[in-house]
């Protein structure tokens, strides 16, 4: 569908067709995942809540964690769960920190709205968990639900809110409107009221949250705006990682000395 502007947003928001081996990605990703929890040191399927999808896997450091680092995976709201993204795990847990991987409720099952509320929860109970200062992250959909939670409105207990100090949206989704033009919305239902509620780059961020909006350079260009608008809207640094398309921009998480975990995970 097109509206006055012309864009196709069908196409815009189109990652796998305009990437090669597309289809490769997320079998590699599972093997990737499985392996790590094979031998990592964590704990799995911890309830935060009622609903078949309501667990979070936690893996913990070697010695005293730094704090928690919590990652939300993508899928436009509708696919995928906590176990394709384990292995993404191991640059954070490298440098210190446990790292929470929450599933979530998916559409059409729940709205964006209670998606958020759920989110949060996985939030504090990870929290309850682990000491210390909280990171935020997340890819693609799971960047709007890491930015989301970053907002001064953010559907987090006080005492959790203000223990975050840092987020890294990844290629993350933060202006939901034009999501309402694309038949994806057939799951999602988004009317113009929910669509700015819980667009991240319309709302406040929480004030003293170290915020890094993260996108491959060789992404859909509706992506590379949904970054520079949240790093607009909020005065946040913008990192278009050379060579990176939607796929493959989150691979730097698996590495310790990266960038992106770097800018995640550093002091």
């Amino acid at each position: 569908m097109t509206d006055d502007s012309g864009i196709d947003w069908e196409d815009a928001f189109a990652n796998g067709a305009h990437i090669a081996g597309a289809a490769d990605y997320p079998p590699r990703w599972q093997a990737e995942a499985a392996a790590f929890r094979a031998a990592a040191e964590g704990r799995c399927d911890i309830t935060y809540g009622d609903g078949a999808r309501a667990r979070l896997d936690l893996f913990m450091p070697d010695g005293p964690a730094r704090g928690l680092v919590v990652f939300f995976h993508g899928g436009y709201w509708r696919a995928f769960d906590k176990s394709t993204w384990s292995h993404l795990a191991a640059g954070p847990l490298a440098l210190g920190w446990a790292v929470a991987l929450p599933s979530y409720p998916l559409a059409p099952a729940a709205r964006l709205a209670e998606i958020t509320v759920q989110a949060g929860r996985a939030v504090a109970r990870a929290a309850g968990l682990v000491d210390g200062p909280i990171r935020l992250a997340g890819h693609s959909a799971g960047g709007h639900l890491a930015a989301r939670l970053a907002c001064i409105d953010a559907p987090l207990p006080g005492a959790v809110a203000a223990r975050v100090a840092r987020l890294v949206s990844i290629s993350g989704l933060h202006d939901l409107r034009p999501l309402a033009l694309h038949s994806m919305n057939a799951d999602l239902c988004l009317d113009t009221a929910e669509a700015r509620a819980e667009s991240p780059a319309l709302l406040t961020p929480r004030p003293g949250i170290a915020t890094t909006a993260w996108v491959g350079a060789g992404e859909r260009p509706e992506f590379l705006r949904q970054a520079a608008l949240l790093a607009e809207a909020w005065d946040a640094p913008l990192v278009a990682e050379p060579g990176r398309h939607h796929f493959d921009v989150i691979d730097g998480l698996a590495l310790a000395e990266h960038p992106l975990t770097l800018a995640l995970a550093a002091d």
